[in-house]
């Protein structure tokens, strides 16, 4: 075996523990799920989950790393703030199962709420304070466009309450828009 072999390996070794993981504790949530499941599913040793990642609190945080990856919020023209933001989460549910999995962890151990939190504070608090009249209530305003984004994915998603899950695309992006885009660039009521 080459050396130029060897990372590769490594790197499809590492992405196949965290996918493993992410649907893992998406599953059992963080209590019930298990170093030996994690590897089972894997189809890896126990032992190299620990070599790649050393626990099972670091092996979570890896798993839950989560990048939004947020449109440029200055090249959204007024008006199509929440169409954008509505439409971007929906594409970030639908293509990547981190979020799905980091929502079902988030509603049943403080641990995954935590990374959430954390998540929406660091990467969609920023952002709105970048479209909002007065910065001082991004924090307020992101928490209520988290409301819209993570309520529906719950529904949607983890739920598939039916009346929500059957919407189309277009449909919850028609319901959701205004009121994201009044969360993000309105005065203050």
């Amino acid at each position: 075996m080459t050396a130029e072999n060897r990372p590769r390996r490594s790197y499809a070794t590492r992405a196949a523990i965290l996918a493993a993981a992410r649907e893992r504790f998406a599953v059992d949530g963080y209590e019930r799920a298990t170093i030996r499941a994690i590897a089972r599913d894997a189809a890896i040793d126990p032992s190299m989950v620990m070599r790649y990642y050393g626990s099972k609190e670091k092996l979570f945080a890896a798993a839950s790393e989560l990048e939004l990856r947020l449109p440029a919020a200055d090249g959204i023209p007024p008006g199509e703030i929440g169409t954008t933001l509505v439409g971007h989460f929906l594409d970030h549910w639908e293509a990547d199962g981190t979020l799905a999995a980091m929502l079902r962890v988030g509603v049943t151990n403080p641990a995954g709420a935590e990374r959430l939190r954390e998540v929406m504070a660091q990467q969609l608090g920023p952002y709105v304070a970048a479209l909002c009249p007065d910065p001082a209530e991004a924090p307020r305003r992101a928490a209520l466009v988290a409301t819209q984004m993570l309520g529906v994915a719950l529904c949607r998603y983890v739920l598939r309450l039916p009346p929500v899950a059957d919407l189309t695309r277009a449909e919850i992006v028609a319901w959701l828009a205004p009121t994201v885009e009044r969360y993000a660039t309105a005065a203050h009521p």
